[in-house]
């Protein structure tokens, strides 16, 4: 699946999502709505998998800790 902050929130809060997969570019784009904002007082537990860095981008993979 693919979305923005407010669906990937809203999975999580739903605990409907096995992993997730970012890949951060360090561009500065203005406002926005941070990732794991607004997930309530449980939050989410994430176990680090993968983490790739290279110029200009680095990715990340996480297992949602259920």
């Amino acid at each position: 699946m693919a979305g923005g902050a407010s669906v990937v929130q809203q999975c999580l809060r739903a605990r409907v999502l096995d992993e997730i997969q970012s890949h951060l570019v360090p561009t500065l784009l203005g406002g926005g709505v941070r990732l794991f904002d607004r997930l309530g007082s449980d939050g989410v537990e994430l176990e680090r998998k993968r983490v790739i860095d290279s110029p200009g981008v680095t990715h990340l993979k996480f297992r949602v800790v259920k």
